[in-house]
């Protein structure tokens, strides 16, 4: 199948037409082929960012260290491979492969691995978190 498209240029505009990105820097991103940081013994993430909005890739192995936390961040979180339990506000819930779950802004909250799988869940945030801007410092040419 051939699609014939008519574009008019080759820059993605900002506010009062500021460019905001060259088109020619646009490129596949693998999350296994991200910088990675291990935050603590079976836990390690990466993240990816738009303008508005972080991706952050989360691997969680069995018998890590369950964490009990709150952030003024609203997060959604999508579980990729495995099986885990959240707790939020004291409130369990389950979420499998292909499950996603919403954790309201400043809501005490943790999760950990079912079974002996490891858990890849993908966290998102909007707006982008501060704290975790050092995640994405190698995409940081792509927002000059």
């Amino acid at each position: 199948m051939q699609l014939n498209f008519a574009w008019q240029n080759s820059r993605v505009t900002g506010k009062a037409g500021e460019a905001r990105m060259e088109l020619s820097q646009l490129s596949a991103r693998y999350w296994q082929s991200m910088p990675r940081e291990e935050v603590r013994p079976g836990v390690s993430r990466c993240a990816f960012r738009g303008d508005q909005v972080l991706l952050v890739m989360n691997w969680l192995e069995p018998g890590m260290e369950v964490r009990p936390h709150s952030h003024p961040f609203e997060q959604v979180v999508y579980v990729v491979e495995g099986q885990m339990k959240f707790w939020i506000e004291g409130q369990e819930v389950e979420v499998v492969k292909g499950g996603m779950l919403r954790i309201p802004p400043d809501a005490e909250h943790c999760g950990a691995p079912v079974g002996s799988e490891t858990v890849m869940n993908l966290d998102v945030f909007s707006p982008i978190r501060e704290d975790y801007q050092h995640l994405v410092e190698y995409q940081a040419a792509e927002f000059e």
